[in-house]
């Protein structure tokens, strides 16, 4: 079994009290639990909102320019209504701070401490010493499986938790600043991970979510060194007392293995659904964008996850107005959207990201066009995504009971495998339990239902 470095006397802070925000994507939000893990761990306590917080972490992704502007707005907006002052501490993390790093500094005076996702177990430290020197602390290098040996015990997460297997991606898609910001792939230790498992169990979590930019390629050491496939963690995180369901995301179509295939047949704990994004259904773009396969490749391995799985439920994402990309090219992945039949999915206008290969190309189509492409595109999901929601009306889904409704406090709010949401009436007892709900009612982004009782 793998044994934490994590050292308490080297991150103990005086006592005082912080917030984390998160921005974009499952990573992130693993990060920013991991985060206030350590913070607690180092002696601080978390608040729920950011008024009155010494510290306010904010972890942001650098895919799309609009996640890391809506971070720099949100500071003005909280010191505009005095939530932040002169004596709060901001510390900015997540890819944007790998990417951007000093240059933070220079676009938002309020930020003092810059960290990256190799470098947010340093976060104590580099409070520690903003304090001691008042000058902004700058820390977005580290070795990539670092900071996993140096976090203590993960706390709650409710009765779902993610876990991220790895860090890095080294497809360099051309559009993509990820491998620039989390580095190349580099794959934690099979124990490690399983024993990450366990602690969420023990702790009442039931659902496993792995993550990482492209969790199919997960190639981890087992206790012998050898090299381990993600297949084989599938199974290993299965045979795991507790477990009762697994997910993934995300996953790349050309790492889409035949032995995940058979383990998804194999494995009725893994989840009713899969997320692969196709990003465009033009070969044409996808070879401009360094994907490596093409639209029918996508076909092909949809169908053979159907075979092995009828019902499976599919999701995707799409970048609409790739440089370059033409009616013809969109027609392409209009056609391989009905095709398909993907359940909710993600799509997005293209966001040139400097130091891309992507961000040099010739980019002549207008905006409007591309905004009016995206329109169809999200039209076609969206018909999509309800009438799969549609033909579940009726059936009896087995759901993974998470907590209340928000909008009405006599009833449950779960998820099924399939990833949709369910309400229904029951009592607060069920929470962390898997129960069998029939649906009854397909409202726009919520399935209604009645607890099935045995």
């Amino acid at each position: 079994m793998t044994t934490t470095t994590f050292d308490l006397s080297a991150v103990k802070l005086q006592h005082g009290t912080f917030y984390t925000a998160v921005w974009g994507c499952q990573m992130n939000v693993y990060d920013g639990e991991r985060i206030s893990d350590l913070l607690c761990a180092s002696g601080l306590q978390q608040l729920a909102t950011p008024q009155g917080a010494d510290v306010i972490v904010l972890i942001t992704c650098a895919v799309r320019a609009k996640a890391e502007d809506k971070v720099f707005n949100q500071l003005l907006s909280w010191r505009h209504q005095g939530i932040i002052n002169d004596h709060t501490i901001i510390a900015l993390g997540g890819c944007v701070g790998a990417e951007l790093a000093q240059k933070i500094i220079e676009l938002s005076p309020d930020v003092n401490i810059v960290f990256g996702p190799r470098t947010a177990h340093r976060l104590p430290q580099l409070i520690r010493k903003f304090k001691t020197e008042g000058v902004p602390q700058i820390a977005v290098e580290a070795d990539a499986l670092e900071k996993f040996d140096a976090l203590p015990e993960q706390g709650a997460r409710g009765v779902s938790a993610f876990v991220t297997i790895m860090e890095g991606c080294s497809n360099k898609c051309s559009y993509c600043i990820v491998p620039y910001t989390r580095g190349e792939e580099e794959s934690r230790p099979l124990e490690s991970i399983i024993a990450e498992v366990q602690g969420h169990i023990a702790h009442g979590v039931k659902e496993i979510h792995l993550l990482g930019q492209n969790v199919n390629s997960y190639r981890g050491l087992d206790e012998n060194g050898h090299t381990v496939h993600f297949s084989t963690l599938l199974y290993a995180v299965a045979a795991v007392e507790g477990v009762e369901r697994i997910r993934f995301t995300t996953s790349n179509p050309m790492e889409f293995t035949d032995d995940i295939i058979e383990a998804i047949a194999d494995l009725p704990l893994i989840a009713n659904h899969v997320h692969i994004p196709v990003q465009s259904g033009s070969d044409r773009i996808l070879q401009l964008m360094r994907r490596h396969y093409r639209a029918d490749d996508y076909r092909h391995l949809i169908a053979k996850i159907r075979a092995v799985r009828p019902n499976i439920h599919v999701s995707s994402d799409f970048i609409v107005g790739f440089p370059r990309e033409t009616d013809e090219d969109f027609a392409h992945t209009m056609q391989l959207a009905r095709d398909i039949g993907f359940d909710q999915s993600f799509s997005f206008i293209y966001s040139k990201r400097p130091g891309t290969p992507a961000a040099l190309m010739d980019d002549p189509t207008p905006l409007e066009v591309k905004k009016e492409r995206l329109y169809q595109l999200q039209a076609l999901l969206e018909e999509s995504a309800a009438t799969i929601a549609k033909s579940l009306d009726g059936t009896v889904q087995e759901v993974l009971v998470e907590g209340t409704s928000r909008k009405n406090s006599a009833e449950l709010k779960a998820r099924a495998s399939s990833n949709h949401i369910v309400v229904f009436e029951g009592s607060p007892e069920l929470i962390g339990q898997m129960v069998r709900v029939k649906i009854t009612q397909v409202m726009a982004h919520t399935l209604k239902g009645e607890l099935v009782h045995a």
